[in-house]
């Protein structure tokens, strides 16, 4: 009985834990915009631009 007891309550702390962390993520935007993640997926990203710094050399031995 003891154990139903503990298993009792250690389900509703993590239930609680669970919530409070859901809520969290809807407060902080976490779920604002769905839509923009799923249509990001679709594109290309741009083309990296070499380093201003670098001589023609030394992004030849990088590529």
């Amino acid at each position: 009985m003891e154990m139903m007891l503990f298993l009792l309550l250690l389900s509703l702390v993590l239930g609680g834990g669970g919530l409070a962390l859901f809520l969290w993520a809807l407060r902080s935007g976490q779920y604002d915009d769905l839509d923009g993640a799923a249509s990001r997926i679709l594109f290309d990203d741009p083309p990296r631009q070499p380093a201003a710094d670098t001589t023609p050399e030394e992004r030849r031995r990088r590529a």
